[in-house]
């Protein structure tokens, strides 16, 4: 990873490079690790490892899952982790998955914690408290923030699709927000899961250009194909992430040839979807 490198310039060489739209999420269960592994959070590094290297090849970004980490005291090894993609696939960005929200002094710790501890290229937040708890995160600006929109699991609807005054739903307003006024250093980009295709096709109309990360292939039940038609545009990337199906596609030593192969297949079904095979 080059220094100073933006985060959307650094999406767009992966997605060439590796001809591909494919996020492999890194959300690391020591239950279930491969054969002597299982179990062990010593071998979160090892394991998460073993899949970076198997897959660099045929991914646009990584995305670690913080809590993943912090739940087995694993901090150190997500440093590592993150040192070890940008050594070895230095052209692959790494979002941070973290949904952080906070205002003032507690955002800037955070952003310090992302960008110069982790040294993620991306940060997932969350708006809920507004633009003065983004600002903060502004202030890196070779660095993606990835707004929380419209989420794959069934709740979000609770808050993300009631109507505002103005006509619009909540997450309409987010996008517009980040698509516009709040998008002055054209670093942010919105999460939109795939479990909504219209509203990832709706998402797409009010910010055509934004990179949306686009969780809920795969184990989540979100289908690769509509995804790819409601959100992807020449001009308007899309990032979309899997996990599980991934990561634990074999409990067996060949885990991390099972991966690629799937990674693969993934990659190659969404690239179908817009025509390229």
């Amino acid at each position: 990873m080059s220094e100073g490198a933006r985060f959307t310039d650094l999406l767009r060489q992966a997605q060439q490079a590796n001809d591909s739209m494919l996020c492999v999420g890194l959300d690391p269960e020591p239950g279930k690790f491969p054969g002597a592994w299982r179990g062990d959070a010593a071998r979160i590094f090892d394991f998460c490892a073993a899949i970076v290297d198997a897959t660099k090849d045929l991914v646009c970004a990584f995305k670690p899952q913080i809590a993943y980490f912090a739940a087995q005291r694993a901090e150190d090894q997500l440093e590592r982790l993150i040192g070890h993609i940008h050594r070895t696939a230095p052209d692959v960005p790494v979002i941070l998955d973290a949904k952080r929200g906070d205002i003032g002094a507690t955002a800037e710790q955070y952003a310090r914690e992302a960008f110069e501890r982790y040294r993620a290229d991306a940060l997932t937040l969350s708006p809920f408290m507004g633009f003065d708890s983004i600002e903060p995160y502004l202030r890196y600006a070779d660095k993606g923030l990835i707004l929380l929109c419209r989420t794959s699991n069934p709740g979000g609807s609770d808050l993300q699709a009631q109507a505002l005054a103005g006509g619009d739903m909540l997450y309409e307003h987010i996008a517009r927000l980040a698509a516009g006024p709040w998008n002055a250093g054209g670093q942010l980009g919105l999460v939109v899961g795939a479990t909504y295709p219209q509203e990832i096709a709706r998402v797409r109309a009010l910010a055509p250009t934004l990179p949306l990360l686009i969780p809920g292939i795969g184990a989540q039940g979100g289908d690769a194909e509509a995804t790819v038609r409601a959100g992807w545009r020449e001009g308007g990337p899309i990032i979309v992430s899997s996990s599980r199906a991934i990561l634990y596609a074999s409990a067996g030593e060949d885990f991390a040839a099972a991966a690629a192969r799937v990674a693969d297949a993934t990659r190659r079904q969404l690239n179908a979807a817009r025509g390229v095979n």
